[in-house]
């Protein structure tokens, strides 16, 4: 790793006092009118948590765009824990780059199940999923991985291209099967930093909580780790060795090659089929998360893990925070999840049909361009009731 080192904070989350000497002893009347603030604060605070997540909906400033007298950019930022915030302090120039990577991880899980029942849909405040991230469910654990993923992602990418002061190329060893005539050297995306910042700043949050052992939110404290860590390993174990040819006239008697990320689609695939395969958990009065059918293998710092059941997506539901499915197209000749069967639940489907305009007869034209025709053509189309 270049530049400074990766420096961790003493104590995320904790601040000193800034209150010098005694306190005066608070009085009964003083603890009263402090108990009614708080639960009127408590009232108005929304059902769904704010998550870091948030900072994919909007673009964070970068360091060099900061106005002389304006509030600082971590003070600003909505749904960042104590710890984070902390972080965000110390490395200011990496929040734009943990944006991206967690708008990212958002489109890759709207890819991924594009044709599920449950769509990785966003809504407009700081939870950015709403109250469906609440259920300890496949989902949620498939969301906070590639999330997680996303972040290792761009931090790594930006340390590559010189955006971040304290890191740059990768710098890891060169690989002992790469041929010896073989150069290795390049740029490398650096993986390395970019596991270890992310692993920081997502787990953050999670490890500030303080709950007591054995109980159902220590247990979704341990599986949001566990898919955490699986998420960021998905992107550093598939990182690879990239080469370029030198040589007169493209010979190829030499090549240089370097570290590079793996599009990030393989690894929103290599998640999903994590999440297929997702191990169902409990937690054990001893504060381990233990499977719920030991006929199972132990899942490995890899593989995607729940605690509750999937709710049901099918219709709207304000507890559990699903959209349902009406009103989402269908495919009416799939036999799949994306077909209208599944997908609408068994309610039926409306037709209507829709006019696609799409690029045809397309001729290349000496030198250089292609020259394409617009045609219209009347589909047909199914939505859910």
């Amino acid at each position: 790793m270049q530049g400074a080192p990766f420096r961790k904070p003493t104590a995320p989350g904790v601040f000193p006092g800034h209150w010098g000497g005694l306190r005066p002893r608070p009085t009964m009347a003083s603890l009263l009118l402090l108990a009614a603030a708080l639960l009127s604060s408590w009232a108005q605070l929304p059902a769904e948590a704010s998550s870091w997540w948030s900072l994919a909906m909007s673009p964070v400033q970068r360091p060099e765009m900061f106005i002389i007298g304006a509030q600082p950019v971590c003070s600003q930022l909505p749904g960042l824990s104590p710890g984070q915030r902390k972080l965000c302090q110390l490395y200011q120039e990496h929040m734009a780059y943990i944006g991206e990577g967690a708008k990212t991880g958002i489109k890759e899980c709207q890819y991924q199940f594009r044709q599920r029942r449950w769509n990785c849909s966003t809504v407009d405040n700081a939870s950015v999923f709403g109250r469906v991230m609440q259920t300890g469910s496949r989902e949620t654990a498939f969301t906070y991985a590639v999330s997680a993923a996303g972040v290792v992602n761009a931090i790594s990418r930006a340390c590559r291209e010189g955006e971040l002061s304290t890191c740059g190329c990768s710098r890891t060893a060169r690989p002992k099967d790469l041929p010896r005539d073989w150069l290795w050297g390049g740029c490398g995306d650096n993986v390395e930093y970019g596991y270890r910042f992310a692993k920081e700043f997502v787990d953050a949050r999670e490890r500030e909580k303080n709950f007591a052992k054995g109980s159902e939110e220590q247990g979704r404290v341990l599986m949001n780790l566990q898919n955490n860590e699986a998420g960021r390993r998905a992107v550093y174990k598939m990182a690879d060795v990239a080469c370029k040819c030198h040589g007169v006239s493209g010979s190829c008697s030499l090549k240089t090659c370097w570290l590079q990320l793996a599009e990030f689609r393989k690894v929103g695939d290599q998640l999903k089929e994590k999440y297929d395969s997702a191990a169902a958990m409990r937690i054990t009065r001893k504060g381990k998360l233990e499977l719920v059918n030991s006929r199972f293998n132990q899942p490995t710092p890899e593989d995607l893990v729940y605690v509750d059941p999937s709710p049901d997506y099918c219709l709207r539901n304000e507890t559990t925070g699903s959209l349902g499915t009406q009103g989402r197209l269908c495919n009416k000749t799939s036999e799949g999840m994306d077909g209208c069967e599944l997908m609408c639940c068994g309610r039926g489907y409306d037709q209507f049909k829709s006019v696609q305009v799409e690029r045809c007869h397309c001729k290349f034209h000496w030198c250089c361009y292609v020259k394409c025709r617009k045609c219209t053509e009347i589909v047909d189309q199914y939505v859910c009731k």
